[in-house]
């Protein structure tokens, strides 16, 4: 499994083509943060396994586009 430092400087690479490239799926990317746990819940953790998650979320938005596109 990839060190959270990675991971989280992939989400931003990612997150910046899409800004970039693809403006009109940032209206998604609010939603995004769906995918990570809920910050008010007490036992709620941002480990590897949610940026995973959420980095994966992220791809398959770009993915799905792509193909539609």
């Amino acid at each position: 499994m990839k060190l959270s430092q990675s991971i989280l400087s992939e989400i931003m690479q990612v997150t910046r083509d899409i800004e970039q490239n693809y403006p009109e799926l940032e209206k998604f990317l609010d939603e995004r943060p769906m995918t990570l746990p809920d910050e008010n819940d007490p036992d709620a953790k941002v480990d590897n396994e949610a940026l995973e998650k959420y980095l994966s979320s992220l791809k398959n938005l770009v993915k799905k586009y792509k193909k539609s596109t």
